[in-house]
């Protein structure tokens, strides 16, 4: 997952590659590329339902992108199909052992089906975040600790830092029930300076996010 870079996407596993063979009719009428682009846009304006029928049709045409289609395992998180957006993280961590945020997100699936206890038994080990933010959020989520820890490692003043701290402790919140705390870091993360400017796709998934559950942010 790119923790920072709404783009990074475009070579995530290929999809430039497998775009161009779509335009050289080597995958039939569909262009992953193109449905994997539409399908952002569309999760960005809370679209979410439209966005997994983009990543599924993109699938279809490519099914070598599955373990690539991060997006998709977000799509299926606010869809509510845990089963499936635990899988596909799983699946992503399978070919990127250092990937700490589908770690993540494969735990925030599993918390939602068996409670955060049972999904912690489970967690997927990754290697050593060199980001000190998304280290220690990992730490967080793994060993059930407070999520002060993420707030403390983030240096910056509502940059790139501070908003995915905010956006992870309001995780970690949500995933153990407390909904009071997951909201107010939540709409704190969307009023970030990053999250107003940096065009992120995780900046826009933190206000679908408040949007989803009707936070005015």
């Amino acid at each position: 997952m790119a923790g920072g870079g709404a783009a990074a996407w475009l070579v995530a596993g290929g999809l430039v590659a497998a775009g161009a063979a779509a335009a050289s009719g080597l995958l039939g009428g569909d262009n992953p590329q193109q449905l994997v682009r539409t399908g952002m846009d569309r999760f960005r304006q809370n679209d979410v339902e439209g966005s997994l029928q983009d990543f599924d049709r993109a699938l279809a045409a490519n099914p070598q992108l599955n373990p690539y289609l991060w997006q998709r395992g977000l799509s299926l998180y606010y869809m509510q199909q845990y089963t499936a957006g635990a899988k596909q993280f799983r699946d992503d961590v399978a070919v990127n052992p250092n990937d700490t945020e589908e770690s993540i997100w494969a735990f925030l699936c599993e918390a939602q089906l068996e409670g955060p206890e049972a999904a912690r038994q489970k967690m997927l080990k990754v290697g050593r975040d060199p980001r000190p933010v998304m280290r220690a959020a990992y730490e967080c989520f793994q060993s059930g600790s407070s999520p002060e820890a993420i707030l403390q490692a983030a240096t910056d003043s509502g940059g790139h830092d501070s908003f995915y701290a905010l956006l992870y402790v309001g995780l970690w919140h949500e995933a153990h029930g407390n909904a009071a705390e997951a909201e107010a870091a939540m709409v704190k993360s969307v009023q970030t300076r990053y999250a107003q400017l940096s065009g992120d796709y995780m900046a826009g998934l933190a206000k679908v996010h408040c949007q989803r559950r009707g936070w005015a942010a």
